[in-house]
């Protein structure tokens, strides 16, 4: 069948796309397979929901006939004492995935291309296309190094150029869990020319320890042409709503909020995140949760023969040692959704979220049925 003849007119980025696919929903496995009881451990949400104070917050939003606060102004104020940064600093977003698309719609375009690495967060690309920009996509860290398939800065730091318009880094990567070691974030920041834009993509920062964190604060007064980007989906449990938010200076800010649509974040999800910021005690009990069923999940999987990534994030990648399709298909069957890898040319990998102890249980009894059923390992 032909294409219409609007085509002609579609950038070659987009016409070369492929739409994002999300993590498997709960309602689409049991129409597919007709699984009744179906846990998702897919999308790196968090299993025990949002705050309490989240709900209360919510009931009672006043009139929906009213548009929203379209600068979010309550909120910014908030973050911006969280984060000690002036609210002008803050640029809001329909999820942080939102400020990949206004950096990506002020800066980048034929001629000015993107860097990013291998095996990183599939909306770098995506956004990149989108704007028929080149793209400069950085090998990770090889398998056999300590920090495997993680992002590699000295690689960065090499392949900069005079094109590049936005460098991309995730800290700690989905879908990997790598994380940088202390200090080399900031040393690459060195490197930078301060024409071109570096996204720090922090959406699991929650989740790291301490130690490995990259002092945001200095680093912004240090450096304008950085973005910090944070999000509300995960540790906060508000993935519904998408809401997430930038950090930089002032001037990046401004530019970013000229591309922002009107009135990006709802009532609903302004309400959601000043209640969320206001409760750090289920953000210090969703943290603890993560730290310890990650280490039993790791010890589980190694336990099993599989390999896995040391993550820093709410998630694991798990070396099946084998092409994991058929790993994944058994999982849904068993009515656990997973998320495989062949997508950022890892095909051997699944991304497993971390659960409650209880969703972990079920996931480990099925994984061990499917285990026994799955075809050996095909590595040499």
């Amino acid at each position: 069948m032909a294409e219409p003849a609007y085509f002609d007119r579609v950038p070659a980025g987009i016409r070369g796309l492929a739409p994002y696919q999300p993590g498997m929903p709960i309602d689409e496995l049991r129409r597919r397979m007709g699984v009744a009881d179906v846990i998702k451990l897919a999308s790196n949400e968090n299993p025990l929901g949002c705050s309490a104070s989240v709900h209360e917050a919510i009931r009672h939003p006043g009139s929906l006939a009213l548009y929203p606060d379209g600068g979010g102004f309550a909120l910014k104020a908030k973050l911006a004492a969280f984060h000690d940064v002036s609210p002008e600093q803050i640029t809001l977003g329909n999820g942080s995935n939102d400020l990949l698309e206004f950096v990506a719609r002020v800066f980048l375009g034929p001629g000015r291309a993107a860097m990013y690495s291998q095996h990183a967060f599939a909306v770098y690309p995506l956004a990149t296309a989108a704007q028929n920009a080149p793209a400069i996509e950085v090998p990770a860290r090889p398998a056999d190094a300590a920090d495997a398939y993680g992002h590699d800065l000295e690689g960065f730091a090499r392949a900069l150029n005079e094109d590049v318009a936005v460098v991309f880094v995730a800290n700690p990567n989905n879908p990997t869990g790598t994380c940088l070691p202390a200090g080399q974030f900031a040393a690459f920041m060195q490197e930078v020319p301060a024409k071109t834009i570096v996204v720090l993509d922090e959406a699991y920062w929650d989740y790291q320890a301490p130690e490995t964190r990259p002092d945001i604060n200095a680093l912004l007064a240090r450096y304008p042409n950085l973005l910090v980007t944070r999000t509300f989906s995960k540790i906060y449990g508000l993935a519904a709503l998408r809401l997430g938010y930038g950090l930089s200076h002032p001037d990046l800010a401004d530019l970013l909020n000229r591309v922002r649509q009107p009135f990006n974040n709802n009532t609903l999800a302004l309400l959601a995140g000043e209640a969320a910021l206001d409760d750090q005690a289920f953000v210090e009990a969703s943290v603890a949760l993560n730290a310890r069923e990650r280490s039993r999940l790791h010890e589980a999987f190694l336990a099993r023969g599989l390999g896995v990534l040391d993550s820093h994030a709410n998630f694991l990648a798990v070396d099946c040692g084998r092409d994991a399709a058929p790993i994944h298909q058994g999982l849904l069957a068993s009515g656990v959704i997973v998320r495989p890898m062949a997508s950022y040319a890892m095909p051997h990998f699944l991304r497993i979220t971390v659960g409650t102890a209880e969703q972990n249980d079920r996931l480990l009894q099925a994984l061990d049925v499917v285990l026994a059923k799955a075809p050996a390992s095909t590595e040499a």
